[in-house]
């Protein structure tokens, strides 16, 4: 038997198709979709072939396609780019569906003035907060720009391109390293980072924010607990809480499955070391700033207690319905729907006939989240890409998931560009509502089958191709460490 992360090598593996003579899972073997897709080029991969061990491998080939796709779209930006985002109340931004807070954000916090927090408020948490002052010390390189007006306004714009310029390879270099995390999770499944690598997701919200940043910290916690590196996890949840906050929910899905491991009371102290170390981590590098700036430390957290329902959530679309439905505070709608969702998931994770999955769990928490928050915005979509890829790994499920957040984001900037012009509307807020409601039925269909697989363990992707040491067999108990 291998240890709880790891994954053991059975006489043979487990494809839908069959045995194939291969150490890892095969796309056109394992999935259907894929498989149906490869009949197109001559059908699934023999049985006694073993892709992939050659130079290029799963990983690198991944890395290659989020290359390509990562590129396509800066690519889709380069109109706005041209334009240097000059104007919000520009309507080719929306129309051209190239609109990213970063320029934006430089221009209108004046980030070349000063330091965050102590000079220019800016509502991101610390890591976030460091990376964007780094990216502006970088972006704000002196230019040859004279000293008049129109001459220092025109250097502030080219600085804001180049401080998106910076952030987006950044964020690239997030994304690659989630690709990557995403492979080494589950060691014989290294393909299905293909379903990250590939994202249309990945392609339209990459440089909107900072979020892959967090989401990167998040896909290496969930490496590292699936090696048993309990405060390596701690440390990457401490750091993704610190870039957005969202990450402290793995620590949820971790104690469920701490509790139903077999030796429980060693893994309740696994979990407290990584519960420590995620606290620790976070402390760290929040006290100093803390310390430093308190007034625009605070600010992250005054912003978004403050701020009413806004784009996305299901609250705003149910306010464009039926306007006047919600009350002025929804603090207490929100907190109520958030703790019926999560302890439904608490009771899930400790009714499966088998102990569920980490990314399982923790894809459930964070769409959970998602539907009850104050605001959704379109790189959302973006925490939850690697974890679906973990939870349910197959094509067809994610591109209905995607299918339905493109049309979210098509729909999202329409409505933006027909509130910034309403003489010549794209959509109407009807429209939006629905294509909100829409976004949501996809994510609850995909969360449905993710909770039928916990529930029918069968089902599951993961388990079906792989013997998993502790995991894989029906009856056994799982590992806290269970990707």
């Amino acid at each position: 038997m291998t240890r709880a992360g790891g994954y053991g090598s059975p006489p043979s593996s487990l494809g839908t198709f069959g045995p194939v003579n291969s150490p890892i899972a095969l796309p056109s073997r394992d999935d259907p979709l894929v498989a149906a897709a490869s009949e197109a080029v001559g059908g699934p991969v023999g049985r006694r072939a073993a892709p992939g061990q050659g130079w290029w491998g799963p990983v690198r080939v991944a890395l290659a396609v989020a290359c390509i796709v990562l590129g396509l779209g800066v690519l889709a930006d380069a109109g706005c780019r041209s334009d240097q985002w000059e104007r919000r109340d520009d309507r080719a931004i929306w129309t051209g569906l190239c609109y990213s807070d970063v320029p934006f954000l430089y221009r209108e916090r004046g980030l070349s003035d000063g330091l965050v927090y102590r000079d220019v408020p800016v509502e991101y948490p610390v890591l976030t907060a460091a990376v964007i002052q780094a990216s502006a010390y970088v972006a704000g390189t002196p230019t040859d720009a004279g000293d008049s007006s129109d001459a220092a306004a025109g250097q502030v714009l080219a600085e804001s391109v180049r401080f998106y310029d910076v952030t987006a390879v950044l964020m690239g270099l997030a994304a690659l390293v989630a690709v990557v995390a995403t492979a080494r999770t589950v060691p014989r499944r290294p393909w299905d980072a293909m379903l990250v690598a590939a994202s249309p997701v990945l392609l339209l919200t990459a440089t909107i924010n900072w979020d892959l940043l967090a989401v990167a910290l998040t896909s290496l916690a969930i490496l590292a607990w699936t090696r048993d590196r309990h405060a390596l996890a701690g440390l990457m949840i401490g750091l993704g809480a610190a870039a957005k906050l969202y990450p402290v929910l793995l620590l949820g899905p971790m104690l469920v499955l701490a509790l139903r491991a077999a030796d429980r009371r060693r893994a309740l102290g696994d979990y407290l070391v990584t519960l420590g170390t995620a606290v620790a981590a976070w402390v760290a590098v929040n006290l100093p700033v803390y310390l430093w700036a308190p007034d625009g430390w605070r600010l992250f957290f005054t912003f978004n207690s403050e701020r009413g329902a806004e784009l996305g959530s299901p609250w705003y679309a149910l306010e464009l319905l039926v306007p006047g439905l919600l009350p002025d505070r929804i603090e207490p709608v929100l907190l109520t729907s958030a703790v019926v969702l999560l302890t439904v998931i608490v009771v899930l994770g400790f009714a499966a006939p088998e102990p569920p999955r980490l990314a399982q769990l923790t894809f459930l928490a964070v769409a959970a989240f998602l539907l009850v928050n104050k605001v959704w915005s379109p790189q959302y979509a973006l925490w939850l890409l690697p974890l679906a890829a973990l939870a349910r790994p197959r094509w067809r499920d994610l591109l209905i998931w995607q299918a339905a957040e493109v049309l979210y984001f098509v729909a999202v900037w329409w409505h933006l560009a027909t509130l910034y012009d309403s003489s010549a509307p794209l959509i109407g807020s009807r429209g939006y509502a629905a294509a909100t409601v829409i976004r949501i039925a996809g994510l609850a269909w995909l969360a449905g089958v993710v909770v039928r697989d916990i529930m029918q363990p069968s089902s599951d992707p993961v388990r079906a191709f792989v013997d998993h040491g502790e995991v894989g067999r029906p009856g056994a108990s799982a590992s806290p460490a269970s990707p």
